[in-house]
């Protein structure tokens, strides 16, 4: 079977939607953590494509470069930055690089997570640091790079905070407990953030990514698992970068500057609430 039949992303000929157009994006600053590789990957070429500047924020800072070069090779903008998402000194002086280049910051996408590589286990089997580990970067990630990111966005009085979740959160996978846990502190995180911003013009809210195939491999997640969760879709079709991107440009774009404090759900119909 090719990388083509089971979706995986051709970065290089990514042919991005022309028809997905939110002209209120261009020349904001888009900073999207975990954007090195996969969807966050995407998601970068996307707004690129709309003319926003993506802020292209990851640990492997080659991975940030790669992109960058990527989105340049097609005349675009962006930035690359190599950060931390679970210290506190490194969300800041992101932020502050960020500043100093743009002089503003309207897009926040909390989109840097470990899942990949985690061990799939019972939750009493599970390493104790593992867990740790994970509610370090998923949890307090989104936290300390929230915080540095929306003081440029009560000044401007205007801004979009996004937190990834996953559609594995509402199906309560078994033997994930540590990264379902992680994902299900979005939907708390992003409501009361939601409550707390509202007054600057600033919208908060949560993205549910279905199951996707990237380049990343997933030792834990055979490709047969794949076929079966899509086949349990309402939409039996495996999802695409192109479905979450342009779900992703609409909740970061002026036509959703109604919609605060909820969760969009983009997987085909395989959950429901």
């Amino acid at each position: 079977m090719s990388d083509t039949e089971i979706g995986y992303i051709d970065y290089t000929n990514l042919n991005v939607d022309k028809n997905a157009t939110y002209d209120s994006l261009r020349d904001r600053v888009v900073l999207i953590t975990g954007a090195g590789q996969a969807i966050g990957r995407g998601y970068a070429h996307y707004f690129s494509a709309q003319g926003a500047i993506p802020i292209i924020a990851d640990i492997n800072g080659d991975n940030a470069e790669k992109v960058l070069r990527e989105i340049e090779e097609k005349q675009g903008k962006a930035m690359a930055v190599q950060v931390d998402v679970a210290d506190e000194k490194s969300n800041i002086d992101m932020v502050d690089k960020i500043l100093a280049e743009y002089g503003r910051l309207d897009v926040l996408i909390n989109n840097a997570a470990i899942f990949s590589q985690i061990t799939m286990a019972p939750f009493w089997e599970l390493p104790v640091d593992e867990w740790k580990r994970a509610v370090d970067v998923n949890v307090n990630g989104a936290f300390l790079c929230s915080r540095a990111a929306v003081k440029p966005m009560i000044e401007a009085k205007w801004g979009r905070i996004i937190n990834v979740s996953s559609g594995t959160m509402m199906m309560g996978r078994p033997n994930y407990l540590h990264y379902i846990t992680t994902k299900a502190a979005m939907i708390g995180m992003s409501r009361s953030m939601a409550r707390e911003v509202g007054p600057y013009g600033i919208t908060v809210n949560t993205f549910w990514p279905g199951v996707m195939q990237t380049e990343v491999e997933r030792p834990s997640v055979p490709r047969e698992m794949f076929k079966t969760m899509t086949e349990s879709q309402a939409l039996p079709r495996q999802g695409t970068i192109h479905d979450l991107a342009k779900a992703m440009m609409f909740l970061c774009s002026d036509e959703a500057a109604y919609i605060t404090g909820q969760g969009l759900i983009v997987d085909g119909g395989q959950n429901f609430i």
